[in-house]
C-alpha cells in the first residue's frame, strides 16, 4: 500500500541552507564534493564516516508545478509507477530487492522536483545506482497496472485530503493565495483531473523530463568521489542525454485584496487559524537573498518553538490557544508562503486570537526588535547547521533541494555566514514588505456552527497551510 502524507511545514533542516551565493571562505557546513558526467549529471557526495551507510538520492527538476494545465496529479502518478518495474526488473521487485539487501527506499513529489531514494549499506550502493539508473529510461508498466495504480491515488487523496478538514482547508488556502502561480494546484492533483490520467500521460511526463542531464545525485554518507565516481559512470553516465523542456512559470500578479477562508465541518474537534502570506524565495527570479535570509530569522523569532512570541503571547500570556507558531520555507522557484498558525483554545474567540496575532506584528512593524533577541535567534540556526552534520538523509535533501531550484554547493556552505550577517534593520524591512494584507490569506477551521457569531460582518473567500507540500509514496 502506498502512503500520501502531507507535509504543511517543512522540517527545519531542509529549509535552513538555500541560500544565495557567497564568496570565498564561506564557514563550512558539509563539504560536499562534486564532479559531472559526460551526460550532464551533476553528482554531490557528501562524505560521513560514521557508519558503513550511505544514503543515495536522485532528484529530478520536475515537479507538479510543471505539469500540463487539465493534468495535474501526473507527476506523482509517474511517481508511483516508477515503482512498478521497468523490462529487466519484474513489478514489485525494485522494492524487494532494496528490502532484502536490508536497505529502505521511497520517493516524494514537490511542486519543483521529484526526488527517489534509498538508505543502504555501502556495499549494496553499487546495485541500488544499477536500479535506479534503469528505471530512468526503461519504465515498463501496463496500461491496466496503471490504472490500478491510478485508483489508488484516488483513494489515497480521498483519506488524507477530502477526510480531512485541515487538509482541505489547507488546500484551499493555496488556491486562494496563488492566483497565477502553479502553486495553487494541490501535488496530489484535483481529483477530478486524476481521474483521466492516463498511461500516455505519465509515460509522455516522464520522456519529456526523466533524463540524466534533468538530474542531480547525491550520495551522503560512508563513501568519497573518488571511490563513487567510476560507479556513476558506469550507471548513470551510459545514458545519453537528451533535451528537456523549459521549466516556464507565470509571474503572480499585483494582489489588491485581503482573502479570507473558513471550513466549517462536525468533526473538528479543535478550532485552527491560519494566515499565509506572499514571500520572495531564492529561487524566485529577481528576489533578494538577503530578504530570504531575514525572513528565516524573523520566522524563528515569531514563530520557532515554544520561545517565540507567538507561543509566549498567545499560550503562556494571555491563554488563548494551546499552539502557535509560524513557518517559512524559502526551497521555492517561485513566490513561497511565510504562514502563521495557531490552535486556539476550545473555548477561545477566533476574532479574539487573530487580533493578538495581529498586535505581534503590528508590534514588530512598529520597531520593537532589540538587538540581544535577534543575536539569540541567529545563534540557534547557525547550531542548527552543526547539528545537521551527522545526519545522512538531511544533508543528501538538503543539497539535493537547492541544486533543483538553481542554487550552488557554495550557496549551502556559506548559510551560517549569511544568516549571522542578518540585522536588526533587515529584519523590520522584510517583515514590512511581507507583513501586507492585501497579499495574505486568512484560513479558520471551526465546529458546524461555531463561526458564525465568531465571523458576523467579515468577508469570507478562501485559503491555508504553509511551507511545502510533498506527496510521498
Amino acid at each position: 500500500m502506498y502512503l500520501s502524507q502531507r507535509i504543511g511545514i517543512l522540517a527545519l533542516l531542509t529549509n535552513l541552507f538555500l541560500m544565495a551565493s557567497a564568496g570565498p571562505g564561506a564557514a563550512r557546513v558539509f563539504d560536499p564534493e562534486t564532479f559531472t558526467l559526460d551526460n550532464g549529471m551533476q553528482v554531490v557526495v557528501i562524505t560521513n564516516r560514521n557508519a558503513p551507510v550511505v544514503t543515495h538520492m536522485v532528484w529530478y527538476k520536475v515537479g507538479a508545478a510543471d505539469e500540463p494545465p487539465g493534468r495535474s496529479g501526473v507527476a506523482h502518478f509517474l511517481e508511483h509507477l516508477m515503482f512498478l518495474g521497468t523490462g529487466d526488473v519484474p513489478e514489485g521487485e525494485f522494492s524487494n530487492i532494496v528490502a532484502r539487501s536490508g536497505g529502505q527506499e521511497n520517493a516524494f513529489t514537490a511542486w519543483d522536483y521529484t526526488a527517489y531514494f534509498q538508505s543502504i549499506a555501502v556495499d549494496r550502493l553499487p546495485l541500488v545506482m544499477e536500479l535506479e539508473a534503469d528505471r530512468m529510461t526503461n519504465l515498463a508498466v501496463s496500461a491496466e497496472r496503471a490504472l490500478v495504480e491510478r485508483n489508488v491515488i484516488i483513494e489515497e487523496r480521498r483519506q488524507r485530503v477530502d477526510d480531512d478538514p485541515s487538509a482541505r482547508l489547507n488546500e484551499q488556502m493555496f488556491a486562494a493565495l496563488f492566483l497565477n502561480n502553479p502553486y495553487g494546484r494541490p501535488i496530489i492533483g484535483w481529483e477530478h483531473e486524476i481521474a483521466g490520467l492516463t498511461l500516455d500521460d505519465a509515460l509522455a511526463f516522464y520522456r519529456d523530463w526523466y533524463a540524466p542531464n534533468n538530474a542531480t545525485l547525491v550520495v551522503s554518507g560512508d563513501i568519497d568521489a573518488e571511490t563513487l565516481r567510476p560507479l556513476a559512470e558506469r550507471t548513470y553516465g551510459r545514458i545519453p542525454a537528451r533535451a528537456v523542456p523549459d521549466r516556464n512559470r507565470l509571474v503572480e500578479p499585483a494582489h489588491a485584496v485581503e482573502r479570507r477562508v473558513v471550513l466549517r465541518d462536525e468533526s473538528v474537534v479543535l478550532p485552527s487559524w491560519r494566515r499565509f502570506y506572499l514571500a520572495p524565495s531564492f529561487g524566485e527570479p529577481g528576489a533578494n537573498p538577503g530578504d530570504v535570509y531575514a525572513l528565516q530569522v524573523l520566522n524563528e523569532i515569531l514563530g520557532a518553538g515554544s520561545t517565540s512570541r507567538l507561543y509566549k503571547a498567545l499560550v503562556v500570556d494571555q491563554g488563548l490557544a494551546v499552539g502557535a507558531g509560524s513557518s517559512f520555507s524559502p526551497s521555492d522557484l517561485n513566490q513561497t508562503a511565510f504562514a502563521i498558525f495557531i490552535t486556539p483554545r476550545a473555548d477561545a474567540d477566533l476574532v479574539a486570537v487573530e487580533a493578538a496575532v495581529d498586535a505581534e506584528i503590528a508590534r514588530l512593524l512598529d520597531g520593537d526588535l532589540p538587538e540581544e533577541e535577534l543575536a539569540a535567534a541567529r545563534e540557534r540556526l547557525a547550531i542548527e547547521a552543526i547539528y545537521a552534520r551527522d545526519s545522512l538523509f538531511g544533508p543528501a535533501r538538503t543539497v539535493g533541494q537547492a541544486l533543483t531550484i538553481g542554487r550552488a554547493l557554495e550557496d549551502v556552505e556559506s548559510w551560517p555566514e549569511r544568516i549571522r550577517a542578518v540585522g536588526v534593520a533587515d529584519v523590520l524591512a522584510a517583515a514590512r514588505t511581507v507583513f501586507d494584507p492585501t497579499r495574505a490569506v486568512t484560513g479558520m477551521l471551526v465546529p458546524t456552527g461555531e463561526a458564525a457569531g465568531q465571523m458576523a460582518g467579515r468577508p469570507e473567500t478562501g485559503a491555508p497551510a504553509a511551507g511545502v507540500e510533498e506527496e510521498i509514496r
